[in-house]
C-alpha cells in the first residue's frame, strides 16, 4: 500500500474553482469505482488549504488516478492559478485505522 498526503493554500480567488476541480475528480473516481483507491481532500478553516489524502492498494491504482483526465485537469490548473504555498507532498506510513481498507 501507499499513502500520499499532499497539502497547498490556493489564493482565495481560486479556491471555489480548486473545490469544482476535486469535485469533478471525485466524481469520476467514484464512477470507475476502483475498489483499490481511497482518496480524500479536506479544506481548512481558511477556506483556501486543502489537504489530499490517497491510499493506493498496487502502483497499478495510483497509475489509474494519475491518468484520469479530471486529475490531470485539477493538477494543471491548480499549478496556472499560481498558489500562495505549492503543494508539498509527503508519504505517511500507516499506524492504524477505524475501518477496513479497501474493503477488507
Amino acid at each position: 500500500m501507499k499513502i500520499v498526503r499532499v497539502v497547498y493554500t490556493t489564493k482565495a480567488a481560486y479556491a471555489a474553482q480548486n473545490k469544482t476541480n476535486i469535485q469533478k475528480v471525485m466524481s469520476d473516481l467514484q464512477a470507475i469505482n476502483n475498489s483499490d483507491i481511497e482518496y480524500t481532500c479536506c479544506v481548512g478553516e481558511d477556506g483556501k488549504t486543502f489537504t489530499h489524502l490517497a491510499f493506493f492498494k498496487s502502483p497499478e491504482a495510483e497509475k489509474v488516478l494519475l491518468t484520469l483526465p479530471a486529475f490531470k485537469t485539477f493538477q494543471e490548473q491548480l499549478k496556472a492559478s499560481g498558489p500562495e504555498k505549492p503543494p508539498m507532498q509527503d508519504f505517511p506510513e500507516l499506524v492504524g485505522s477505524s475501518y477496513k481498507m479497501f474493503g477488507k
